[in-house]
Formats: structure tokens, C-alpha cells, sequence
């Protein structure tokens, strides 16, 4: 019988070789399937092909025992779910105890997203004549003006970007790509950020990389590095609200749809899998649609 060790790495090298998972969601599975491994040793019997129903409903119990929230619950049970897919389609198991556990539905949690207003602010916030601020400038209109994810941003290379034509080039989940427009002052703040802050930073500090976005020191930027830019925006223009990178990515969808983009546009241009990931943003909407049925519906 193979080992726990053995069973998880075969897995993960599937995720990066077949699947090819981002770091991140890798980590993510990782630590979900550790989690469940402490608490198998703490019952008892630690052996992972071992697990039935009953096993797989106890640690969800005990998640909510435990005061996860819901995501975080959903998250590791449907790590979990594809953990033992995995070994039941490679005859480890002949039952997915998983595939049986069915968490009930809350309140559904809307994205967040920043008003007109709040992104003016955020954008007077990044406008300096420092080499950093033409970056921090560059880095919040393709942010906002692509709503890509920040890993997708993160990733992008001076070839990804086609300034010409005004789009650029996505790599998202699952390694799909994807093209993506932005408009000019997108455009207008790339080119200034190329010229006055990447290419002296990069010369300052003898680098050769082809990564758009880079850090003060002229290495490529990290998932960790923007976050901490755009905290810092956030804290020029004196908003109390949280800052995260997905919070533009919502406020792009949002935006979007409030002025009238169809849904499918909006799905493409996210990336989405699935058009059902998109229908989320349908409920910050209402007042757009609204307005619509108002004007246009012979008995509103």
C-alpha cells in the first residue's frame, strides 16, 4: 500500500504537470490536504485510502466546530473532492467519500467593488512624476482597465502587451490564454512607465528580464509586491475601504455591466470557465437594470 507522502506527491505532480495549477492553487491544495491529515491523526487512524463517508462527515463537522467560514469550509472540502477523485480514477479507491457531502448554501456574499469616485481617488493617489509612481500608475490602469487577476498580471512579459493595437495577452487558470483590450489611458500610462521608470530601474540595477511589471529594485514583481503598492494607494487617498487586487478585477466587471455590456463580453474578458462565475455580478446591477425596465417597459 503506498504511503500518505507517496499518494499526495503523485497527486500534486499531477496538478502542476497535467492540470498546470499556479503555485498558488497548488499550495492551496497542499494545505487543505495537511489540514485533513492532522485531523486523521488526531483521531486515530491516519491512513488516507482508509477514509469513508463517515470519516469525511466528521471533518466537516468539525470545520464548523471550528468556526471556518463558509468559503474556507467549501474550499477545502472541494480540495478534498478532487484529492480522492484522483485516486479513485487511478484505482486507489474504488469510492470518492467526498463526492457525498453536500454543504448547505448561506447568504450569498456580493463582490466588492470601488464607486466611480473611489477610483478617481485611487488614480490622483498613484500620479507622481518618481519613477515608482509612473509604475504604480501603469500597474492600477491595467489592473482596472483589464480586470485581469493580479497572477495574471504578475506574469506578464513585455511581449504579452501589444500597445498598437491596445490589448494584451492573459495567461490564466489552467494555462488558458486569453486576449484582453484596454484603452488609451492604459496605454498612455504603459508607455510612460517604460520609458521613465522600467528602463532607467532596470539599467540602475544591471537587470535583463523580460517581466513588465518589476519591483524598486528592477526584479519582476510578486503577487506580495503589488498587494503591498496598491495597500499603500489606498492609504494616500484616505478611503477606509480594504484594499485587494481582486477588488479591481470586481470593479471592472461591475463597471462594465452598469453601462451596458452583455454578459458573455464580460465572461471572455474575465476569463471565466463558466458563464455562472459571471452571473454574480448581475446583483450589484440592479440599479442599472432598473433604470432600464423603467424606461423601457411599457408598464413600469
Amino acid at each position: 500500500m503506498p504511503s500518505n507522502e507517496d499518494l499526495i506527491k503523485e497527486f500534486m505532480n499531477y496538478l502542476i504537470h497535467e492540470r498546470n495549477y499556479s503555485d498558488l492553487t497548488q499550495k492551496a491544495y497542499a494545505e487543505d490536504i495537511t489540514h485533513f491529515l492532522g485531523f486523521l491523526e488526531e483521531t486515530g487512524d491516519d491512513q488516507l485510502l482508509a477514509i469513508e463517508l463517515i470519516d469525511a462527515r466528521i471533518y466537516l463537522s468539525r470545520l464548523s466546530d471550528e468556526a471556518f467560514s463558509r468559503a474556507s469550509i467549501s474550499r477545502k472540502i472541494s480540495s478534498l473532492r478532487s484529492f480522492y477523485h484522483y485516486l479513485q480514477s487511478h484505482s486507489f479507491i474504488e469510492d470518492n467519500p467526498f463526492s457525498y457531502l453536500r454543504i448547505k448554501k448561506s447568504g450569498l456574499q456580493l463582490p466588492n467593488f470601488f464607486y466611480d469616485e473611489e477610483m478617481g481617488l485611487l488614480f490622483e493617489a498613484a500620479e507622481g512624476t518618481e519613477p515608482l509612481d509612473y509604475r504604480n500608475l501603469a500597474l492600477l490602469e491595467i489592473l482596472f482597465g483589464t480586470g485581469i487577476r493580479v497572477s495574471e498580471c504578475k506574469d506578464l512579459t513585455l511581449d504579452d502587451l501589444d500597445l498598437d493595437f491596445g490589448v494584451l495577452l492573459a495567461k490564466g487558470k489552467g494555462n488558458r490564454e486569453r486576449y484582453v483590450p484596454f484603452g488609451e489611458y492604459a496605454k498612455f500610462a504603459v508607455e510612460d512607465y517604460l520609458e521613465y521608470s522600467r528602463t532607467p530601474l532596470m539599467e540602475k540595477y544591471d537587470k535583463d528580464h523580460d517581466s513588465l511589471f518589476i519591483s524598486q529594485y528592477g526584479d519582476p514583481i510578486s503577487v506580495s509586491g503589488i498587494q503591498y503598492i496598491l495597500d499603500q494607494l489606498i492609504k494616500k487617498t484616505g478611503l477606509t475601504s480594504n484594499m485587494h487586487p481582486h477588488k479591481l478585477r470586481h470593479s471592472f466587471a461591475t463597471h462594465l455591466l452598469n453601462n451596458g455590456a452583455d454578459m458573455r463580453t464580460v465572461q471572455e474578458l474575465l476569463g471565466h470557465k463558466s458563464l455562472s462565475s459571471t452571473q454574480i455580478y448581475t446583483h450589484v446591477t440592479k440599479e442599472h437594470l432598473l433604470k432600464d425596465y423603467n424606461k423601457f417597459h411599457p408598464r413600469a
